[in-house]
């Protein structure tokens, strides 16, 4: 449902796969009970054949949509400066989206999941459903989708592109060189959510503010400034320093301008206080042994709060420990062996072969590591999904972290030699660039082709051998071949902007902790980023399903790593300077070394110091917020005062009682 310009358009925007039917069935088919209650609930349904499934194309007019909202409680902004459960009656106060809807993509998604997984039994008797001979029940009070999806009916839920609005991204985004960071992102928040809409606003901040480090990093590793040289490579690690440090406090600001611009709240998030789109701390799991033991008076008080505080960060601190010496007692050994063997190796060829042996099972480790810390993270007691996203995310990059770096620090350490290490690093860079947009570009492309010759396979042992090729025409059925935006690791809290925010974090930290030895790889970096956001816009558009929204409105614990890698590349490039100027490996404290230890400890204060110096909101968003406040604040003195009056009025909006108060000075 789109609703720019004033105008309604119904688009399908989720499908259900279910599988064809041999035979039909007089009555109590499943699928056309399916079909039965999809409409009753007030959705339109449009079947579409393939070559072995049904698929279900449903939409929801806004009516249907508004009574889900209503039902949900759904928490909106409203022109009354305030977050309030949306309404039906008063949807007219509730702020639209920037394309003109009423509801965002996740909101839509919220409703469909609530209408669909709404369809309860509510005969008060069992029913018997049947598919191909088969008979299935359907108790009273079970909901039906779940009871199909449980029975394999059912095959997958997935979320539809708009086409209107996919052939409009299409040539302003994915297709637009020209313009290389510059992004419609309120038309990428309309349509993939805010998280998605949040990662490439901050890649292509990244982006541009990289280009001024690119250029300085060109020249200091092209021009020869002879005696110079010495101090040129301190002036530009300050520089680049310095530069990391303002980009992420500026990035917070944009941040909270993009939230106060798509009018999201910004205390929504899983790591500020206990609530989090709407669940309060009646909702949070809290043991059960201490809701049993604590009647209704003592559950207010402040030890209950206070022991399930510590109960759940002794639990988190307890799986991170784990984290932590488990990859310093297994990873760290088998990094320092492969990097030794590395080295030793004289032979180009069995080079070739020990790495390829490294990364086949450095890949079954980390996917090891990324089960170990989902089972980990499920005994946890997390307030949210994004928490503990985050949590997962903290834990697996500790994995990679070791994985890309360790070597690099082996050999730094091992030669002291700023020519071998420049080697090391362009190779890295260059061979990681051209991994990822392989497996980008390639592998979806592949999982789709292979879908689909298997479908055509079956269909052709189906009907026999004929002369016709057999054609898939149905849209819906290619979107279903086409692979989700998932992660590389394998687990459910995590979607496919974990791969990518991982690759930018690990070109993040491989251009900053060695900015001394390899100034170019800025320059590098910034031609891939050009690049990386065209071909991801490229492959959520084309080559993978729409992916499901999530409620993320930050980029979460990436920017705590982002911070800690800035904090690291401090003290990895002091150390690379230490090298340069004590070349015969005395280690003492001549003025030069001192110097830099001075410099070290001035750049983290500075770091740490700019936090302070430049504010995470811009004046004109805390001005709004502050105004929202108040002016909420008098709309609820106004109600008080008319309900304690005994009157009974329905909201109005600040422009209504505006126009009431002219209309009463001309009378």
């Amino acid at each position: 449902m789109d609703g720019s310009n004033g105008e309604e358009r119904l688009v399908h925007e989720v499908a259900l796969v279910v599988p064809k039917r041999t035979r039909e069935e007089e009555e109590g088919d499943c699928v056309e009970v399916l079909v039965t209650e999809l409409k009753k609930r007030g959705m339109v349904v449009d079947k579409d054949v393939g070559l072995a499934d049904v698929f279900l194309k449903v939409a929801a007019p806004l009516e249907t949509l508004e009574s889900a909202a209503a039902e949900l409680h759904i928490r909106k902004p409203t022109r009354l400066g305030m977050d309030l459960p949306f309404e039906m009656q008063g949807s007219e106060a509730f702020i639209q989206q920037p394309d003109g809807s009423l509801f965002s993509w996740f909101e839509r998604f919220r409703c469909y999941q609530h209408l669909l997984y709404g369809i309860v039994n509510c005969y008060g008797h069992d029913v018997t459903l049947k598919l191909d001979g088969r008979e299935l029940c359907w108790a009273a009070g079970e909901s039906l989708v779940r009871k199909l999806e449980s029975e394999g009916v059912i095959k997958q839920m997935f979320p539809l592109h708009d086409e209107l609005k996919r052939k409009e991204l299409l040539p302003t985004w994915a297709l637009n060189w020209w313009n290389f960071t510059n992004q419609p992102i309120d038309k990428i928040y309309s349509y993939f959510g805010a998280k998605i809409g949040v990662y490439f606003s901050f890649l292509g901040m990244y982006t541009q503010w990289l280009l001024f480090p690119a250029l300085l990093g060109f020249i200091v590793q092209m021009v020869d400034f002879g005696s110079l040289q010495f101090l040129v490579l301190p002036s530009f690690f300050v520089i680049t320093t310095l530069w990391a440090a303002l980009f992420l406090q500026f990035w917070k600001r944009k941040n909270a301008a993009l939230l106060a611009r798509w009018q999201i709240n910004c205390l929504v998030g899983p790591s500020q206080g206990y609530r989090f789109l709407g669940m309060e701390w009646s909702s949070l799991p809290f043991p059960k042994e201490l809701v049993r033991n604590l009647g209704d008076e003592k559950f207010k008080e402040k030890e209950p709060y206070q022991r399930y505080e510590w109960f759940a960060y002794r639990k988190r601190f307890r799986n991170d420990v784990l984290v932590f010496i488990s990859i310093i007692c297994l990873q760290l050994p088998f990094e320092l062996a492969f990097a030794h063997t590395y080295e030793m190796i004289t032979s180009n060829t069995a080079k070739f072969v020990l790495l390829a042996i490294y990364l086949l099972i450095i890949q079954y480790l980390t996917r090891l590591g990324a089960k170990v810390s989902v089972k980990l993270i499920n005994r946890e007691v997390n307030e949210s999904v994004e928490y503990r996203a985050n949590s997962l995310i903290y834990k697996v990059f500790g994995l990679y972290f070791m994985q890309t770096y360790i070597g690099i620090f082996y050999h730094a350490l091992l030669h002291r030699n700023f020519m071998t290490l420049r080697q090391l690093l362009l190779q890295r860079l260059i061979i990681s660039q051209v991994f990822w947009t392989l497996m980008d570009g390639s592998l979806p492309y592949l999982k789709y082709s292979y879908r689909k010759f298997r479908a055509r396979k079956k269909k052709r042992n189906e009907v026999g051998p004929s002369t016709g090729k057999i054609q898939i025409s149905s849209r819906v059925e290619k979107e279903y071949f086409k692979p989700t935006y998932s992660a590389s690791i394998g687990v459910e809290l995590e979607d496919g902007l974990f791969d990518d925010s991982l690759k930018l974090a690990l070109q993040f930290g491989m251009i900053m902790m060695f900015a001394c030895a390899f100034p170019l790889a800025f320059t590098l970096a910034a031609v891939s980023n050009i690049m990386e956001i065209r071909t991801t816009a490229l492959k959520l558009l084309v080559t993978l399903q729409r992916p499901s929204p999530r409620a993320a409105a930050t980029i979460g614990a990436w920017l705590n790593i982002w911070q800690f890698l800035v904090v690291m590349s401090i003290c990895t490039n002091s150390a690379l300077l230490v090298c340069l100027y004590d070349k015969e490996g005395k280690w003492k404290m001549e003025p030069g070394l001192a110097a830099i230890l001075i410099m070290e400890h001035i750049l983290l204060l500075l770091k740490f110091g700019l936090s302070r110096l430049v504010p995470e909101e811009p004046a004109w968003v805390r001005a709004n917020r502050l105004k929202n406040v108040t002016q909420a604040q008098d709309m609820y003195s106004k109600q008080l005062l008319r309900s304690s009056s005994g009157e009974s009025t329905p909201m109005v909006t600040p422009e209504q009682e505006q126009k009431q108060q002219q209309e009463l000075k001309q009378s």
